[in-house]
């Protein structure tokens, strides 16, 4: 039997972008990616603390030390720029 767990955790991460353009994915700080064992291309979970909705989208590596958290694609219209 295989049960899913939780590997990685970045616990309150504030969204610092929305691009609805954009194909689609989470854009993390490679820094916090390599910070909490995150690999690009990984399946995550998103869960937004101010309304409760949950999205599973894949992540791709962004810029080190920028700080960028971005919701691509129609994950986009799932967060305000800034969550907390």
């Amino acid at each position: 039997m295989q049960i899913e767990v939780l590997k990685s955790k970045i616990h309150r991460a504030v969204v610092t972008g929305a691009d609805l353009n954009y194909i689609g994915s989470i854009t993390i700080d490679e820094t916090l990616m390599d910070a909490s064992n995150i690999i690009e291309g990984e399946k995550v979970q998103v869960v937004n603390i101010n309304n409760g909705e949950r999205l599973i989208t894949y992540v791709i590596r962004g810029k080190k030390n920028s700080g960028e958290i971005t919701l691509n694609g129609p994950a986009a219209r799932k967060v305000q720029k800034v969550m907390k």
